[in-house]
């Protein structure tokens, strides 16, 4: 009688905001503009690392992983999101709700661990500078960049293998932007306390260890900068992470909220997903990524005279 009730699953309904068509054509003139600033933003940064030489350092190689890894996870949902906005029939395959799932698990994962990874960097810079040139040498930054990619891979891997195996029964309306994971359980008629408890593995080993080990990072490049006199030495030392101290605030701020807080038994079952989770997961899926170039940006003396200087250059060349 189980068997009776499921059916085998070729498409879904992405619900999103259906049914208010005015609000869909603002979102989508919001969403594009902001789409458009960040490839513009992430791949200007990723240009100005690779051709100005002073950014030839552990830290703008970090950088420049994040701001591709941001142009890959607002990719993997932006587009599909859009033509939904224009589209009556507002559906995704199976294996292609399958396939974002994946990607966009891998991506947020991979951004948790490399936070984890630059955060150690500006350790090693501001608390053991001499030794900064061999603890965090080429051989050292690129495995721990690549192993921040191979781990949000593997982890998204395993979740979303686990997932695609659940029984899915009528229901096929995700109540969602775009085929978001914990979305997508809510859809299957089984017990799914299996892959509740993978979740929660995952998210302690990939999650909340990166974050402890920023909150273990900044806690002593505090304290070495209280060990400096003047005022101006603080201010210099701290400019030198401060970007990143932002990121890492806005990033785990965003997702904590959104997959620590506690739910009920009812909330979970409940077909209608509270607006404040859609506008906390549109925020964390394309505002971050938008403002973490003006942040490095504004907020980073190396990348603004590395702009002036390829702005000159350009200019003379011409």
């Amino acid at each position: 009688m189980e068997w009776e009730n499921q059916t085998i699953l070729v498409e879904f309904f992405l619900k999103g905001l259906s049914g208010y068509p005015r609000l869909e054509l603002l979102f989508f003139v919001l969403i594009l503009m902001m789409y458009v600033v960040i490839l513009l933003g992430n791949g200007t940064l990723i240009v100005i690392s690779i051709l100005d030489s002073h950014l030839h350092t552990p830290m703008y190689f970090f950088l420049g992983n994040l701001s591709f890894l941001d142009i890959c996870y607002t990719t993997t949902s932006i587009p599909s999101t859009l033509v939904s906005f224009l589209s009556e029939r507002k559906t995704i395959s199976f294996p292609g709700c399958a396939m974002q799932m994946f990607l966009g698990l891998a991506m947020g994962t991979t951004e948790c661990v490399l936070l984890g990874m630059m955060a150690f960097d500006r350790y090693v810079a501001i608390c053991n500078p001499l030794r900064y040139p061999v603890i965090m040498s080429k051989d050292s930054f690129v495995p721990m960049a690549a192993g921040s990619w191979i781990i949000g891979v593997i982890n998204s891997a395993v979740q979303t293998a686990f997932v695609v195996q659940l029984p899915f029964c009528r229901n096929n309306v995700i109540n969602h932007f775009s085929c978001e994971i914990l979305a997508i359980m809510k859809l299957a008629c089984a017990d799914i306390s299996g892959n509740e408890f993978i979740m929660l593995v995952a998210t302690t080993l990939f999650i909340l260890t990166p974050l402890f080990l920023i909150i273990i990072s900044y806690t002593l490049i505090i304290v070495s900068i209280l060990k400096i006199r003047s005022s101006e030495g603080r201010s210099k030392v701290f400019s030198t992470c401060s970007a990143h101290l932002t990121v890492v605030i806005i990033f785990y701020g965003t997702i904590l909220f959104m997959y620590m807080k506690p739910k009920s038994k009812d909330a979970l079952n409940s077909e209608d997903l509270d607006a404040t989770d859609k506008l906390i997961s549109l925020f964390y899926g394309v505002i971050t990524p938008m403002i973490n170039p003006l942040i490095y940006s504004l907020r980073n003396k190396d990348v603004k005279d590395a702009v002036k200087h390829l702005l000159r250059r350009s200019v003379f060349n011409k």
